[in-house]
C-alpha cells in the first residue's frame, strides 16, 4: 500500500480527512502513516468500506497483511440462533471490504472481484443453510426419499449468481426444489412442500432482513416457478410438469445459467441435465430472439419511463445487451453445439468466437466493454454498498466515481463510457437486424399477399418461370392450404416476409420451376413448426443457399422436407469447413450411449447420421471434395453406427438375459460398406459371427438364454434398431443374404462354421465378395479371428483358368439379369465397362495372385485394390493410373444421378466413353471377357 497515489482534488481532500479522523477514533490511535495515502483513496471509493472499518476496527490488521487473505467463516452454533444474523451480516461486511481493499490495491482482476462476490454469497448461503438444516431436524426431523436416504433442500442460483459473475452489491435470484415428496419423520412431522417451503423462507429471512448490523444479502424469488403465485419449494417432478406446460422464453434465458449454489448440490446438478431440452433446443432455434425483442422492448420501455438513461445495466450500450447478445447466440445453437453450453458470460463469449458465432475482433470488443461496464457498476455499488446501475447525478460523488477509477474527471470517464457503450448497442444492434436485410420486391410480396383471391400470373413470367400458369396455381393452392390458413398472426406475418424471398431466390436458380415446387414442400413441411420459418426469417441471407440446394438436389430437397432439422445444417458455419474424421464421428455418435430411452438414443443417433450425412452430400454438391472421398466417408459413418447401434442392442441383451461368458460377437461389413464405398440411401451388406467357449452352455442373467438363442437375438436386436422408424427416419435397410448359405442358413455363424463353410462349400462368387468384406464392429478379437480366416481363403492358390471362367460366367450372368442400359444411357453399375466390371476384374486379380502376394490381403477398396495391384506387377503402372481415373468418373456420375434422385444412369459422353473403354481393355487383356 506505500506506492504513490496522486493528490486529491480540492473537492474530495474534507471528504478524506473526515474518513480518516472517524477511523483514528475508531482504532484509537491515527492509522500508520505509509497507509494513509491509500486509506484516503479508500474513503473516496466506498463509504460502505470505511464504515465496516469503523464497525470492525480489527479488520483493518487484517486486510494489511500480506496478500490480504480472507476471514474465517463464522461459526452458527445450533445453541444461539439469536446471534446468527448478526454473524453473517458482519462476515459479509468484513468480507465485502476486503473486495473493496482488493480491487482498489490492485490486487483483483474484474472477473477476481466477481468471483470473490459470488462465493461469498454461497458462503453465506450453506452457512445460514446448514444452521436451519439443524434446527430443523431437531423440530420435525428429515425427510427422507424412497430408499430412506435424507433429502435435502436444493437452491438453485440464477442469473449472475449461477453464472459465478456477481456484482458487488447484487440481491441472488434464488429457486428452492427437493427431490421427492414425502414426510418428516419427527416428532411434529411436516409434509415436503410445507417442510421446505419453510425452511426456504427461513433461508431468504436470515439473509435478507435488515437489521443493526446491515443485510448479508437480498434474496429475489421471483424467478421460481408461477413468480410469486407459485410455491416456495417445489418437487422436481413439479418442476418438471411446470416447464413441459408452461415455461416461457424469458424463461429459458433465466436458466440458462442456472446452478446449485447450497443443499443437495449433486441432486440439483443432475437435474439441471433433465432441464437441458427445455433450455437448449436440439435445433437451431431463431424462436429465441422473438423472446430476446419482447424483453428488450419492456426494458426499453422502463428505461424511458422512468428516464433510466443513464443506467449502465438496463440502457442503451449497457450490460444487459451484452448478456443478451450471448445468451440469444447460445439459445439458438448450444443445443446443437454443447460446447456453448457455458453459464460464465466471458467463457461463453469466448466459446462463441471459436465456433465462428462471433467474429474474433467484435469478441474483444464486447469482452472490454463487459469487463468496463462490470468494473463500473462495482464501483457504483462500493460507494455505499447500494444495488444501483445509475451514473450518480451529484456532481461530488460523480468525482468520486471518476477518480477512484483513475480519471481526472467524470467528463473523461464519461467519454470512454460512450465509446464502449457504442460497441456494444453496434452488435446487440446487429443481432436483432438479420430479417431487416433485403427484403423482396414490392410486385412479387404484393402478388403473394393479394393470392388466393388475386394476385396476377403475369408477373411470374416477368420473373422466369417457364411455367407461369403451373406456378401461379401451386402458389394459389398452397395460400389455400390448411397450414397457412392455421398460422398465428405472427407465424403468417414470418410467412409473408419469407415467401417472396424464396420466390426471388427461386428465380435466380437454374431450375426456377423445380425449385419453386421444391420449396412449397418443404414451406408446407415445416408450417407447424415455427422456429424453422423463424430460421429463415432471421437469416435471409440463408434464402439463396436453401434454394440453391433444392434447385441442384431432388435428394437433399426430399430429405429437407421429410427432416427440416437439417435446416440446422444448411446454416451451420461447418457445413462449408472441414468433413469430421472417423474419429469425430465415433465421438458425436457415442454420446447417445449416455441416454437411458432406448427411442430416444435411437432418435438423436438417426439426427446425427442424418446430419453428418447432410454435410457431406453439401460437399459433394458445392465440389469441396470428390466422390471417391464421399463415398468412403458415407461407408465410416455407416461403421460408427452400427458400432454404436452393437453396443445398444448389447446393453439390452444383458439387462434381459444376462452375457455369455467369454463370448464373442462380430459384424463384418461385405459389399460397398465392406469396400468403403457407400451411396446415399445405399443399404448394408451384414454377415454376424460369434464365438464361445465349448463349456458355456447359456447366459448368466435372470432368463438365461443358450448361446446360439443369444446371439441371434442379438443380431435380430441389431437388425431392428437399425430399421426401426424414428421422427428422424431409419438408419439403414439391411441385407443379409451374402452370409453363409444365404436365405437357407442360421442368421448368425459360429467362427467354426465361417471358417468351415468358406475353406469347403462356398462358391467362387462368395469368396469375390470377400476380397471386399471386412469387420466393422464388434470384439476385436473375433475381428482378427474373422482375417485370418479371410486370409486363409481368399489367398488359398488356385487354378486360372477355372476362376476366371467362374468369375466371368457370374459376371455375365449378373449383366443378363442386372443390366438396365438402353440405346440413350448406360447403366453406370451393371453396364458394359461399368462399376461392376471393374469390381469383377480387381477380385480376379486379388483371388489369383493373392498366394503369392499377400499384400494383397490389406485394401478393401477400389483404390487401394488397384494401387496393390499395381504394386504387385499384376497391373501396368499406366493401366493402374487409368483405372482410377476412370473408377472416379464412375462415381461421379453415380453420386450426382443419387443427389438428383435420378437412376444411376447416364447418356453418352467423351468422359464417360474413355472410362468404360478403360475398364473393358482392362477386362479383355485379363483374359476376363464379359462383353462376348
Amino acid at each position: 500500500m506505500t506506492q504513490p497515489y496522486a493528490p486529491l482534488p480540492d473537492a474530495l481532500v474534507p471528504l478524506a480527512d473526515r474518513a480518516l479522523a472517524r477511523l483514528t477514533i475508531a482504532l484509537g490511535s491515527a492509522p500508520d502513516a505509509p497507509l494513509e495515502p491509500f486509506l484516503r483513496q479508500l474513503a473516496v471509493a466506498s463509504d460502505f468500506a470505511i464504515d465496516t472499518l469503523c464497525r470492525q476496527p480489527a479488520l483493518l490488521a487484517h486486510l494489511t497483511q500480506p496478500d490480504c487473505p480472507p476471514l474465517p467463516l463464522p461459526e452458527l452454533t445450533p445453541q444461539q440462533p439469536a446471534e446468527w444474523p448478526g454473524l453473517l451480516r458482519r462476515y459479509r461486511a468484513a468480507m465485502s471490504t476486503r473486495l473493496v481493499w482488493r480491487d482498489l490495491a490492485g490486487m483483483d482482476s474484474v472477473q477476481q472481484t466477481l468471483a470473490g462476490s459470488t462465493e461469498l454469497a454461497e458462503q453465506c448461503l450453506q452457512l445460514a443453510l446448514g444452521a436451519l438444516e439443524i434446527e430443523f431436524a431437531s423440530r420435525h426431523g428429515v425427510v427422507r426419499d424412497d430408499a430412506g436416504k435424507a433429502q435435502r433442500l436444493v437452491v438453485f442460483g440464477l442469473g449472475k449468481l449461477g453464472g459465478g459473475e456477481l456484482n458487488f452489491s447484487s440481491d441472488v435470484d434464488l429457486v428452492y426444489a427437493f427431490a421427492q415428496r414425502g414426510e418428516s419423520d419427527g416428532a411434529r412431522p411436516l409434509d415436503a412442500d410445507e417442510y421446505f417451503a419453510r425452511v426456504g423462507q427461513r433461508l431468504a429471512k436470515l439473509l435478507d432482513d435488515t437489521t443493526a448490523d446491515g443485510f448479508s444479502h437480498r434474496v429475489d424469488l421471483r424467478l421460481r416457478p408461477f413468480g410469486r403465485a407459485g410455491r416456495v419449494a417445489m418437487s422436481f417432478a413439479a418442476m418438471d410438469q411446470y416447464f413441459q406446460r408452461e415455461g416461457r422464453d424469458w424463461e429459458r434465458y433465466a436458466w440458462l445459467k442456472a446452478r446449485t449454489v447450497a443443499g443437495d448440490i449433486d441432486a440439483g446438478e443432475e437435474w439441471l441435465k433433465s432441464l437441458r431440452p427445455f433450455v437448449y433446443r436440439r435445433y437451431l432455434d431463431f424462436t429465441a430472439l422473438d423472446g430476446l425483442r419482447d424483453m428488450k422492448a419492456a426494458i426499453t420501455a422502463e428505461v424511458a419511463r422512468r428516464d433510466m438513461h443513464e443506467d449502465i445495466k438496463r440502457g442503451a450500450g449497457g450490460i444487459r445487451e451484452i448478456e443478451f447478445l450471448c445468451q440469444s447466440l447460445q439459445l439458438i445453437r448450444a443445443g446443437r453445439e454443447p460446447v456453448l453450453r457455458e453459464r460464465r458470460l466471458l467463457h461463453a463469449m469466448a466459446a462463441l468466437v471459436d465456433a465462428g458465432q462471433i467474429a474474433a475482433e467484435d469478441g474483444a470488443a464486447l469482452r472490454e466493454a463487459y469487463l468496463f461496464l462490470r468494473r463500473l457498476e462495482n464501483r457504483l455499488q462500493m460507494l455505499r454498498d447500494a444495488q444501483t446501475h445509475t451514473l450518480p447525478a451529484d456532481p461530488l460523488e460523480r468525482l468520486r466515481i471518476a477518480i477512484g477509477l483513475g480519471y481526472p474527471d467524470f467528463d473523461s470517464l464519461r467519454d470512454a463510457l460512450a465509446v464502449q457503450q457504442q460497441r456494444v448497442s453496434t452488435e446487440f444492434g446487429a443481432l436483432l437486424a438479420p430479417r431487416k436485410g433485403k427484403a423482396a420486391p414490392d410486385a412479387v410480396a404484393s402478388y403473394w399477399r393479394g393470392l388466393p383471391a388475386h394476385g396476377d400470373a403475369q408477373l411470374l413470367v416477368d420473373a422466369g418461370f417457364a411455367d407461369a400458369h403451373g406456378a401461379d396455381q401451386m402458389l394459389r393452392d398452397f395460400a389455400q392450404s390448411s397450414g397457412v390458413k392455421s398460422l398465428s398472426d405472427g407465424a403468417r406475418t414470418r410467412l409473408d416476409r419469407v415467401l417472396p424471398a424464396l420466390l426471388h431466390a427461386a428465380t435466380r436458380s437454374p431450375q426456377p420451376d423445380a425449385a419453386l415446387k421444391r420449396v412449397l414442400g418443404l414451406l408446407q413441411a415445416i408450417l407447424r413448426r415455427t422456429s424453422y420459418l423463424a430460421l429463415l426469417d432471421e437469416q435471409p441471407s440463408s434464402m439463396a443457399r436453401l434454394v440453391d440446394v433444392l434447385a441442384r438436389s431432388a435428394l437433399l430437397a426430399e430429405r429437407l422436407e421429410a427432416y427440416p432439422l437439417l435446416l440446422d445444417e444448411l446454416l451451420d458455419v461447418r457445413v462449408s469447413g472441414p468433413l469430421p474424421s472417423r474419429e469425430e464421428m465415433q465421438a458425436e455418435c457415442a454420446q447417445v450411449l449416455a441416454v437411458e430411452d432406448p427411442e430416444s438414443a435411437l432418435r438423436w443417433l438417426n439426427e446425427i447420421r442424418l446430419a453428418l450425412s447432410f454435410r457431406m452430400a453439401m460437399a459433394s454438391l458445392d465440389g469441396r471434395q470428390g466422390a471417391v472421398e464421399t463415398t468412403r466417408q458415407l461407408a465410416e459413418l455407416a461403421q460408427v453406427v452400427v458400432d454404436v447401434v452393437l453396443q445398444l442392442a448389447q446393453a439390452d441383451m444383458r439387462a434381459a438375459h444376462g452375457d455369455i461368458p467369454d463370448g464373442r460377437f462380430a459384424i463384418i461389413g461385405y459389399g460397398s460398406l465392406g469396400g468403403l464405398e457407400l451411396g446415399f440411401g445405399s443399404d448394408l451388406d451384414l454377415v454376424f459371427l460369434h464365438d464361445n467357449p465349448a463349456e458355456v452352455d447359456a447366459s448368466d442373467g435372470a432368463r438365461p438364454l443358450e448361446p446360439a438363442r443369444w446371439y441371434a437375438r442379438l443380431a435380430q436386436k441389431v437388425m431392428a434398431l437399425l430399421g426401426a422408424v424414428t421422427a428422424a427416419g431409419r438408419l439403414y435397410d439391411i441385407d443379409v443374404r451374402l452370409r453363409p448359405d444365404g436365405g437357407k442358413g442360421a442368421l448368425v455363424s459360429s467362427l467354426a462354421s465361417y471358417r468351415e463353410y468358406q475353406r469347403e462349400r462356398a462358391w467362387t462368387w462368395e469368396h469375390q465378395a470377400l476380397v471386399r468384406a471386412r469387420g466393422v464392429a464388434g470384439d476385436p478379437g473375433l475381428l482378427e479371428a474373422f482375417e485370418d480366416v479371410r486370409a486363409q481363403t481368399v489367398g488359398r492358390p488356385r487354378d486360372g483358368e477355372v476362376l476366371h471362367a467362374d468369375i466371368v460366367k457370374m459376371r455375365q450372368r449378373m449383366r443378363a439379369e442386372l443390366d438396365r442400359s438402353d440405346a440413350a444411357r448406360m447403366d453406370l453399375k451393371q453396364g458394359a465397362g461399368g462399376v461392376a466390371d471393374l469390381e469383377f476384374l480387381l477380385q480376379a486379380g486379388v483371388l489369383g495372385t493373392a498366394s503369392a502376394h499377400p499384400a494383397l490381403l490389406g485394401p478393401r477398396d477400389t483404390p487401394g485394390l488397384i494401387a496393390a495391384l499395381a504394386a504387385s506387377g499384376w497391373l501396368p503402372p499406366e493401366r493402374a493410373s487409368a483405372l482410377q481415373a476412370a473408377h472416379a468418373t464412375l462415381l461421379e456420375l453415380g453420386l450426382a444421378c443419387t443427389l438428383d434422385r435420378r437412376p444411376r444412369m447416364a447418356a453418352p459422353s467423351d468422359t464417360l466413353e474413355h472410362a468404360r473403354a478403360t475398364i473393358s481393355a482392362a477386362c479383355v487383356d485379363a483374359k476376363l471377357p464379359f462383353d462376348t
